[in-house]
């Protein structure tokens, strides 16, 4: 079967933007400078075509003829060698520049390509279109290709290591292409594999789970070998596997869920004086304080189901409810960040879709925690990508996902801390909507499992279980094939289906196949009753996968639904109608029992009870004890050196724009964005809160914030939590959501915790979680954990370190509004109007963005006093609500002088404000401690003239703290006064520059 190469360059009279964007990013990653890099991309086609064909195609369908050109030849053993040879020529502009430098040797040619059975979302599209168009090719590939000069041999080699490709994936060809066929995977002899565990003792237990990549703990592995001993004999690899998967942190949340006898400082500040035992951790602190709640309202509850399906569901209108879900792909985005961050926002999706009969999303939120990326090079560890590698894959993962499937990603952060080296985070969410009544879903006793997207192949094996395991310098090796590769086109497709057979009632359930694949999904939805699965009826991307692979396989973009028989043909006919692939993979049977066949043999056949009940319960002991606080204050300083400051802490990375990443989202699809993440006249001012409007023919509305402060940590975590969850709602409020109904979401990331004091950490955030929800009304409905968040290596001594995160909880708010044309924003609008802090300020500076930039260490943690956060909250809210508020801005990172910059370059207005009026009987705060203090609960608005007098009544009779700090100017600076002495002068221009620079990558 002949093969055909075709090559895509830019014309000559195009800019090589991907060479060039290559060399930088060889030079960004340390790897060489001023080398000369072409680059072009290709097809390999595998078909019964001739060279007139292979030239039509490439130069009519893969090619844009205006601004490309095509080099086409045959690379099998009956292609011709001189055609052959002019695959590898390089582009003449490269020639030419070669010569004008003076260099004689030769470049370099790589062939980059995915290895074989990852998935290629652009080849599959090309195979179809290639088809629709009457071509006969059986098979297609996709590949990049580069011509570098300027570097030696073992130099390519690290180029080719670090920067072209990721070993996960994809390999790499040092010169022209050496293949006959592309064809991927051949059919295997059928052999029932059969696990020796009753012969093993703990040593051996140990080493199955290791080797197996199970990551299960001794006591679990002997639970298993018991059980079977019980049975008189052993387990099939099958039957093992879908313990692991079950019994997996990623999908049994077993740590929080477990028994744990926890102790720590008490609320008078005695140490370990605190002491609980929990039963089940999560349930009676996170799960407690929203049942604490919905029973505190009664028949005003607006949680319709929550901690039970894909996402958390509350009240929108009479029509329609909501949900919202966040979801971490940590672990495969350390290894391959596109794919990991791509399939980590494309699996959120499908947990709105997956919830009840099926929600429609509306809109996506992404926070990344990164290290910094001007690591040197040299310095990491074995196994680590470079950070700004991780960056730029993660931000196109997320881009690509949702631009392509059509939804807006309308809020996000991103947070920085050396700490990330090894992990790091990414968090993905996403908000459906779902209409009243569709909110539940039962399985029947013998409906069928219908499997509706994409097709199973190898990607993904043990995506569960390696994501509940430490990282460490051999991951990359080890568990490549957990990374997952998306396909957001066919994601997009599922969706059409589902909502239609939604609408025509043609199943009685849907979840979504995600971690564990098949396993958990069908696991999952017949635990009550029972399942039998035929699993050689899968759909497969290839031939060649063991009936364990078929199972496990955590292959993207696959929906499995309960569909009564007699509605399956209706089924079948409205998925092929839109092109997808749908197949009856087996039926839900009332037995209590899993049993999988493959070609009528059973394979696997386990009760559910054992499945799901029969783990052996986690017993941890947890220990907190916060560190000593030390002193930190702040001396007088003039107004040069708070300037300074304020520009440092503008540029760090935590607090400079991230317009290069939100710049790259399509946050406008589906018209429903209200206020976008930029706002402002340049849109270029850091927004609060997302604002979206999911009915077009309505004018009530979503608000979509989070918060987050990783540092806080390293003073107490009960703080912490405490701020992330105020600054969520600070970021809510401030666009004007109602405070008083505002769902929270929580997604803890932790380090390794079977350290006590580790665990107690997180116990007691989750403590903080339910004393701040309780006291605040606002309920969570939905959450997720990721543990064990830690890398290690050896280093050049051969001893062992390890790089852990910081514990990071990340709270997400989704709160509503009955118009959202009171929206406000936190730009400054009129000069003339006058401006109030509302909020008390205290001496509040440990792990402030002050201390980081001038690397000042100690200071106390922010604190929350709910009940007091509660009437700010309120107050502010009634103020926005009534019209009072030109613009409203919630401090957070660098306190008041950076939150006063910002609503200055957004608005492209000046301040002119003064401290005298700000309460400081908290020890007599300096001016410098109250521009840079980061004490929670606190706005900037600004008001009217005329309306002035009235929000401050407002403000008083309520009780919450407010002072008049001046007006807004037509000027171009903010000019900060305290007791008629200048303590800050900036530019705005310089102050944007300042924000902007850090992250302007292009």
């Amino acid at each position: 079967m002949p093969l055909w190469q075709i090559d895509i360059h830019p014309n000559p009279t195009q800019t090589d933007r991907a060479g060039r964007q290559t060399a930088d990013e060889i030079h960004q990653l340390g790897l060489g400078d001023d080398l000369v890099v072409a680059a072009a991309h290709g097809y390999l086609l595998q078909g019964d075509l001739d060279a007139d064909q292979a030239e039509q195609i490439g130069a009519s369908l893969l090619a844009d003829a205006v601004t490309e050109r095509t080099v086409v030849s045959r690379i099998d053993q009956g292609a011709d060698e001189a055609a052959r040879e002019t695959l590898a020529e390089p582009p003449e502009t490269m020639i030419e520049t070669l010569a004008d430098r003076g260099i004689d040797d030769a470049p370099h040619l790589v062939h980059v390509m995915s290895k074989p059975g990852v998935m290629d979302p652009v080849a599959a599209s090309t195979l179809g279109a290639l088809a629709d168009s009457g071509f006969a090719t059986q098979a297609v590939r996709t590949f990049r290709k580069f011509w570098i000069a300027g570097v030696d041999d073992d130099g390519l080699e690290r180029i080719c290591r670090k920067a072209l490709s990721n070993d996960s994936i994809e390999a790499y060809v040092i010169g022209p292409l050496q293949m006959d066929r592309l064809d991927v995977g051949s059919s295997g002899e059928f052999e029932l594999v059969r696990v020796p565990i009753r012969e093993l003792d703990d040593a051996g237990l140990e080493k199955l789970s290791k080797d197996g990549q199970l990551y299960l703990t001794l006591v679990e592995m002997q639970t298993i070998r018991d059980h079977f001993v019980s049975l008189d004999r052993d387990p099939t690899d099958i039957e093992l596997e879908s313990v692991a998967q079950t019994w997996s942190e990623h999908c049994s949340h077993k740590t929080l869920a477990g028994r744990i006898h926890y102790r720590g400082p008490s609320a008078d500040g005695t140490p370990l004086g605190d002491e609980r035992q929990y039963n089940n951790m999560l349930k009676e602190t996170i799960f407690e304080a929203t049942q604490t709640i919905r029973r505190s309202l009664g028949d005003a509850d607006w949680c319709v189901s929550v901690f039970k399906d894909n996402a958390g569901v509350v009240t929108f209108d009479e029509q329609d409810h909501v949900c919202f879900k966040v979801e971490t792909h940590n672990h495969p985005s350390a290894l391959e960040p596109y794919g990991g961050a791509n399939t980590g926002i494309g699996g959120v999706i499908r947990d709105p879709m997956g919830t009840g009969m099926g929600a429609k999303p509306i809109c996506n939120t992404d926070v990344f925690c990164f290290a910094k990326p001007d690591v040197a090079p040299e310095s990491l560890p074995p196994g680590v990508l470079h950070p700004r590698r991780v960056i730029q894959g993660v931000v196109s993962g997320v881009r690509d996902y949702g631009n392509r499937m059509g939804i807006p990603t309308v809020n996000g952060a991103v947070f920085f801390d050396d700490r990330y080296l090894g992990n790091p985070l990414v968090y993905c969410g996403n908000v459906g909507i779902i209409p009243v009544g569709m909110e539940d879903k039962e399985v029947k006793a013998n409906d069928l499992i219908v499997a509706v997207g994409g097709r199973t192949g190898r990607d993904g094996i043990h995506g569960a279980t390696f994501s509940s395991a430490e990282l460490t310098s051999e991951s990359e090796s080890l568990s490549g094939g957990a990374v997952q590769i998306g396909n957001a086109i066919t994601e997009k497709m599922v969706l059409d289906v589902l909502l239609q057979a939604r609408d025509a009632g043609l199943y009685n359930a849907v979840t979504d196949c995600g971690a564990g694949g098949f396993s958990s999904a069908v696991g999952e939805m017949g635990e009550e009753l029972g399942a039998e699965v035929w699993l050689d009826q899968a759909p497969l991307k290839y031939d060649g996968l063991t009936y364990t692979e078929i199972w496990i396989s955590e292959a993207q973009e696959r929906m499995v639904f309960a569909v009564p028989e007699e509605k399956w043909e209706a089924m079948r006919r409205l998925c092929e109608s839109e092109g997808v692939e749908a197949a009856a993979i087996g039926r839900f049977a009332p037995t209590g029992r899993l049993k999988l066949t493959y070609n009528g043999t059973t394979v696997g056949d386990i009760a559910m009870s054992f499945l799901h009940d029969g783990r052996p319960p986690v017993i941890r002991d947890a220990v907190y004890k916060p560190p000593a606080t030390t002193e930190l204050k702040i001396p007088a300083r003039d107004a040069q050196a708070n300037t300074q400051t304020l520009l440092k802490i503008l540029g760090s990375y935590n607090v400079a724009s991230k317009h290069w990443i939100i710049r790259q989202y399509d946050h406008e699809v589906q018209a429903g964005s209200v206020v976008k993440p930029l706002v402002g006249p340049q849109c270029d001012g850091p927004g609060d809160a997302a604002v979206v409007r999911p009915k077009l023919n309505s004018y009530r509305g979503l608000v979509i914030s989070n918060g987050m402060n990783p540092h806080y940590g390293d003073f107490d975590t009960y703080h912490m939590a405490a701020s992330a969850i105020d600054e969520a709602m600070r970021n809510a409020v401030a666009v004007g959501a109602d405070p008083s109904k505002i769902a929270i979401l929580d997604n803890f990331c932790w380090g390794y915790t079977d350290r006590a004091e580790t665990l107690g950490s997180l116990v007691r955030s989750a403590i903080a979680c339910q004393d701040m929800a309780v006291t605040l009304g606002t309920p969570f409905v939905s959450g997720k954990d990721s543990l064990n968040n830690e890398f290690s290596y050896f280093d050049e001594s051969g001893d062992k370190q390890t790089i852990g995160i910081p514990p990071s909880l990340l709270i997400s708010a989704m709160g509503q509004m009955d118009d959202v044309r009171k929206a406000v924003t936190m730009d400054l609008k009129e000069a003339g109007n006058v401006v109030f802090l509302v909020g008390k300020t205290h001496r509040e500076l440990g792990g402030s963005h002050y201390s980081l930039v001038e690397n000042q260490s100690g200071g106390e943690v922010p604190k929350v006093d709910p009940s007091y956060a509660k009437n700010v909250f309120a107050t502010v809210h009634a103020a926005i609500m009534a019209g009072e508020l030109r613009s409203c801005h919630d401090l957070s990172e660098g306190g008041l002088a950076v939150a006063a910059t910002e609503m200055a370059l957004a608005g492209g207005l000046g301040l002119d404000l003064q401290l005298d009026t700000i309460d400081r009987t908290d020890g007599g705060l300096t001016s410098a401690e109250l521009l840079f203090s980061e004490s929670n609960t606190r706005f900037l608005i600004e008001v009217a003239q005329d309306n002035a007098n009235a929000v401050a009544k407002r403000l008083s009779d309520a009780g919450v703290p407010a002072a008049r700090l001046g007006e807004v100017n037509a000027t171009s600076s903010v000019r900060i006064l305290d007791a008629g002495n200048e303590v800050l002068m900036v530019d705005i221009q310089a102050a944007k520059s300042a924000w902007q620079s850090p992250l302007d990558w292009h």
